[in-house]
């Protein structure tokens, strides 16, 4: 069984049920399509492809923000046997032609407020012969989804589709280098569904408000809810506190994948009287859900304030293991608060030294984990799939420790270590205790160099207001919290920059402050 599967299954047993809503926040539009509606319709955009030449394994880009219409396309794109790749909408046209020759893709699929970027780099596409619109009124010589959808068979394309066969290939949206294009099978995809079903213990009922770039591998949490059956809500154009609130409250929401900062946002405007609980039906949020990054405790302290009863769940997970939930945390006591927690259902994971031997109880080694969701490779760079993947083992990246009841805790990106006058300095373990600063709002640590002791520990602190934090009070705050050799040196306030999927881009701050 795989994510096809899943939509023709629902379009049967479902037929009139709403699979996918569309709330557009400032244009205040709602769009609305059942599970069988959805079903035909990517059937009938697959057999249209088809009939244009995609055949399969043949590389598909589309390019847009989260709408139904996407979810049409990349649907319909893998029905076809062909390779979706989704790529970020904040792409400039040099990323682009580089995902492209990589890729070489045959067909692209956009939103058309990218038509005259893509026409713009159409010289640098040579293998892409065709053009498609998700919505009418392109330009010219740009055929547009909605005509091919309507003159095409609503029956299933006469595709056989594997477990083993590849299906997407994803360029990373990490924070360390370009973009690297990841190839995944079907049953990868099929992963993260079956570990965000079980680890939410998921019903129908269960509708999920999703918000993160679904070109990015988090669009699993929308897959778990599919296999569940459940309604997901898409919240577009502008995310707000407000706009947050509102969709929860008017569409009846269950389920919420938030990022550390719109968390953050929402606690702030409840903290100040702007959003008020009591204006909105919250009855049915059960789970909160946060991933991407390490959570800081005194967030979901805070959160716990507000929201005594709701269940608070933490996701692991990156792209070459198919995003969410190959490690898990239900935060069902203070004592687990901070932890990543255990490897999800179709998952392992151990805690190694840099030769692979599993660290004692409690010592900080890299995460490396096995599973179903194990990408096939990084495409065309066996070298680099080699040192990644060993004995089916995925090396992560990621540091952590675990504890005595086998709970993973992270500690930092390896990359991101800090190694000052000989002492290893994990800038999670900073950055926990600074955000515990009520007039914090974001913060991250970066080494500098030094020409004493190597680097020294860095904090870029962006406050919850222009003005409103000193060195001074930061400097005396970080003396009474942190040993000595962890308190940074240098403290700097600026926004702290984060990718689309909420990760701290740090590579930025290196290169901005580095040189300084």
């Amino acid at each position: 069984m795989n994510i096809i599967d899943l939509a023709s299954r629902n379009g049967r047993l479902y037929p009139d049920e709403p699979a996918f809503v569309e709330i557009r926040s400032l244009s205040k539009k709602r769009r609305s399509i059942g599970w069988r509606q959805f079903d035909e319709r990517t059937n009938s955009l697959a057999n249209a492809l088809i009939e244009r030449g995609v055949r399969k394994g043949d590389r598909v880009f589309m390019m847009g923000k989260n709408s139904i219409s996407w979810l049409e396309a990349y649907f319909g794109i893998i029905k076809t046997g062909a390779w979706v790749n989704p790529l970020n909408f904040r792409f400039t046209e040099e990323n682009i032609v580089y995902c492209a020759k990589a890729a070489e893709p045959c067909c692209f699929i956009f939103e058309k407020e990218y038509a005259p970027l893509i026409e713009n780099i159409q010289s640098d596409l040579p293998t892409v012969k065709r053009l498609i619109s998700m919505r009418p009124n392109a330009a010219g010589g740009i055929e547009d989804m909605e005509s091919l959808i309507a003159g095409s068979s609503l029956l299933p394309p006469p595709v056989e589709l594997k477990d083993e066969d590849e299906c997407g290939l994803y360029f990373t949206s990490g924070t360390t280098g370009a973009p690297k294009p990841i190839l995944l099978l079907h049953k990868n995809l099929f992963c993260p569904a079956v570990n965000e079903a079980t680890n939410l213990c998921l019903t129908r009922d269960d509708s999920l408000l999703m918000m993160p770039p679904l070109y990015h591998v988090a669009m699993g949490h929308l897959l778990g809810s599919m296999l569940a059956g459940a309604k997901t809500v898409l919240l577009t154009e502008e995310v707000t506190p407000k706009t947050i609130f509102d969709a929860v409250s008017g569409e009846g929401l269950r389920v919420a994948f938030l990022l550390v900062p719109w968390t953050l946002d929402i606690l702030q405007a409840l903290d100040k009287g702007e959003l008020k609980k009591e204006d909105y039906d919250l009855s049915r949020w059960r789970i909160l859900q946060m991933g991407a990054q390490p959570i800081p405790t005194s967030l979901i302290r805070r959160w716990r304030e507000y929201f005594p009863h709701m269940e608070c769940h933490n996701t692991y997970g990156l792209s070459e293991s198919t995003g969410p939930g190959t490690i898990h945390n239900r935060i069902e006591d203070e004592s687990r608060i901070g932890a990543i927690g255990k490897p999800g259902l179709l998952w392992d994971a151990r805690i190694v030294n840099e030769n692979d031997e599993d660290v004692p109880m409690g010592e900080v080694g890299e995460i490396i984990v096995k599973g179903m969701g194990v990408m096939k490779e990084y495409y065309r760079n066996p070298s680099l799939t080699e040192k990644t993947i060993v004995n089916g083992w995925l090396h992560t990246g990621d540091l952590a420790q675990m504890d005595k009841d086998g709970y993973i805790y992270l500690v930092d990106r390896k990359k991101d270590l800090v190694i000052s006058g000989g002492e290893n300095i994990y800038p999670v373990e900073v950055e926990e205790v600074i955000q515990k600063h009520q007039k914090v709002r974001d913060v991250a640590i970066i080494g500098t160099p030094d020409e004493r002791l190597g680097e020294i520990v860095t904090a870029i602190i962006e406050p919850i207001a222009h003005g409103a934090l000193t060195v001074e009070e930061m400097r005396a705050f970080c003396d009474e919290n942190l040993p000595r050799y962890k308190r940074p040196r240098k403290i700097i306030f600026d926004t702290v920059p984060r990718n689309p999927t909420g990760k701290i881009e740090k590579p930025k701050l290196r290169e901005k402050y580095i040189s300084k």
